[in-house]
């Protein structure tokens, strides 16, 4: 097992250099000047030379990597354009309201997908089964945008029961944060939970037929303990890990959704960085989603050693 994690850890390293030299070019590839690109149109050209300067831009390329890789090496991601703040400064503000959709989402769509999953599975051809394979198609074909306008008319403007949009952070109070995230939660869980729900109920169908599913019943074993003990943990490794590399989606779908919403979170900064051409920000969002991916990723293989014996020896 210590060899499996050694070797995990490891293969960490290459991935995350991989990841900062593709960030680094996303500057160089494309045409025209990347620092009149960010000044803009009507940009003077002491203007441009002095965004060159500030972005390291009038130094050879391999000089630039160097400098880009030393910066991030010491948490300097450079200074917004746009505001003149730290890039780091601008992410730290934004974490909060990110890191609440995200697990909040994830929480919710675990604890509804699972479930729906192996009902779904332990009842196939039933109605119930039917419903449910149903509702994960509907999960995966409508936009997210659009479930969250249809969440919005329903359940903010007619129902009034839940705010329209915006974000109260966790200082003012537990219950009024969760409050302004439940229907961006809701909004996201739905992509989500229509996957990790059909992956659950494929991995419980093939486990159901298996031929020490059928030996425990032949033994007399009773329902309950034969989906509670026998097929239960050996849906596992598949559901983490369709949990796992679906994460790449929920941070997709954390952009638009705070778009919608109106949640200043990482996503909006996205989309604000984008839209005024904000280059060091975009590499520092860029870097913080690829790592955070890197790191669930890598959560996911190490918790193959909880579930899969052939690990654990």
């Amino acid at each position: 097992m210590s060899n499996f994690v050694v070797r995990r850890l490891l293969s960490v390293i290459p991935i995350a250099f991989i990841v900062l030299i593709t960030v680094f070019l996303l500057l160089h590839i494309g045409p025209g000047d990347p620092a009149a690109l960010i000044a803009g149109e009507n940009a003077t050209r002491d203007q441009i030379e002095a965004i060159r300067e500030r972005l390291f831009l009038d130094r050879p390329l391999l000089e630039q990597l160097f400098l880009y890789l030393s910066n991030v090496a010491r948490f300097d991601l450079g200074q917004s354009v746009y505001s003149g703040f730290p890039v780091v400064q601008l992410i730290l503000q934004r974490v909060e309201p990110t890191a609440m959709l995200a697990v909040s989402t994830l929480t919710l769509s675990v604890l509804i997908a699972v479930p729906m999953g192996v009902w779904g599975a332990w009842r196939a051809g039933s109605a119930i089964d039917t419903f449910l394979i149903v509702a994960s198609v509907i999960g995966f074909s409508v936009p997210v945008f659009v479930i969250g306008y249809v969440l919005v008319d329903l359940f903010a403007l007619r129902a009034g029961w839940l705010p329209v949009q915006g974000y109260k952070p966790l200082s003012t109070g537990l219950w009024n944060c969760l409050r302004s995230i439940t229907l961006p939660s809701i909004t996201l869980s739905f992509l989500f939970s229509a996957l990790v729900a059909r992956i659950t109920r494929a991995t419980m169908l093939e486990v159901l037929a298996e031929d020490y599913i059928r030996t425990a019943r032949a033994k007399g074993a009773g329902n309950g303990r034969i989906l509670m003990v026998h097929a239960l943990k050996n849906i596992g490794v598949p559901v983490v890990t369709v949990v796992g590399t679906s994460f790449a989606a929920l941070l997709g779908g954390v952009v638009i959704t705070e778009s919608v919403f109106n949640i200043p979170g990482m996503g909006r900064l996205t989309v604000d960085a984008i839209l005024t051409r904000d280059y060091p920000v975009v590499q520092g969002v860029l870097i913080v989603f690829s790592f955070v991916l890197i790191a669930v990723n890598l959560l996911v293989d190490l918790s193959y050693a909880l579930f899969d014996p052939r690990v654990r020896q």
